[in-house]
């Protein structure tokens, strides 16, 4: 891993990073429903503390309350002739993301024309805004808070989509998100002033300023590397088949939980002050849960 390029970069970005410590011992573990497909792959925040989550093969977004209740907000239908490149199933929900009025966008992939980015307003039906490439896998979504524009990472298509006032373009593309044999491109947040992407199969974060200016490395050796979120200036990731939540800091890259603290595949990661959440698809084994602890600083 490269430490001292981390410590750099996110010194460069005006980003302070916090010392990296274990999260604390009070954790709360929500069990979700396996045999009802409540297998998350994403998570936005409500004002609240609800949790609204993707459940991937399903077309649902559930919502998880601050008292553990689960329900059913919003639903895609999944196509009879659905086949996700990679993983070959009928739909696959990706991320998601609030606006601040409520409304909630998400990706969706399904091999067929319905794949794209969506919309769903509170109390109503989702709605595609965006088209996206039906070959590709539609992942992580962004949002960037200045401008309102929408940034898709593309798993299979190494490529970064730019959804602005209903027009799509390639924000970025390459090498730094391709895949080496199944997924690349993976998790992405907009912050100071960049677009941040994981490659899961390449184990690296990467730093695109939204200047344009080329995208570049600032860690490796991360392992299979899913979702991120910050905390301070420190990044805190979900290592998917390694059932671990890291952080990545200026003093390296250390685990904060692990399969003691109840991981299953630890798909994302959401961050609200010293609260950490983190979804749990159990995709290999385990249960699928949502996982709530506190960060010490």
């Amino acid at each position: 891993m490269r430490i001292k390029q981390i410590g750099a970069v996110l010194a460069a970005a005006a980003v302070f990073a916090l010392p990296a410590t274990p999260a604390t011992a009070a954790s709360r573990i929500i069990p979700l429903d396996a045999a009802a497909g409540q297998q998350p792959e994403n998570i936005a925040l409500e004002p609240d503390g609800s949790a609204d989550l993707t459940f991937a093969w399903t077309g649902e977004i559930g919502r998880v309350t601050p008292g553990g209740r689960v329900s059913v907000i919003a639903r895609v239908p999944v196509p009879d002739d659905g086949d996700v490149p990679v993983v070959h199933r009928k739909l696959f929900l990706g991320g998601i993301v609030r606006a601040p009025g409520g409304d909630l966008y998400f990706a969706v992939s399904t091999g067929t024309a319905a794949t794209g980015l969506y919309r769903v307003r509170p109390g109503g039906t989702p709605v595609k805004i965006a088209s996206l490439p039906p070959a590709g896998f539609q992942n992580g979504v962004a949002r960037d808070p200045a401008t309102g524009d929408l940034f898709v990472a593309d798993s299979f298509g190494s490529t970064v989509w730019r959804i602005s006032r209903g027009r799509v373009t390639a924000f970025a593309n390459g090498e730094l998100l391709s895949p080496v044999s199944g997924f690349g491109a993976n998790g992405i947040k907009v912050h100071a002033g960049a677009v941040w992407v994981s490659n899961l199969d390449r184990g690296t974060l990467v730093r695109f300023p939204l200047t344009g200016a080329p995208g570049r490395v600032v860690a490796s050796g991360l392992g299979p590397v899913d979702d991120f979120a910050f905390h301070g200036g420190t990044v805190v990731a979900a290592v998917n088949q390694e059932n671990r939540v890291v952080t990545i800091g200026h003093d390296g890259v250390r685990t904060i939980l692990s399969t003691s603290d109840g991981l299953a595949n630890p798909t994302a990661v959401a961050v609200r002050g010293d609260t950490v959440y983190v979804t749990d698809g159990a995709y290999f084994g385990g249960s699928p849960n949502l996982l709530r602890t506190s960060l010490a600083r």
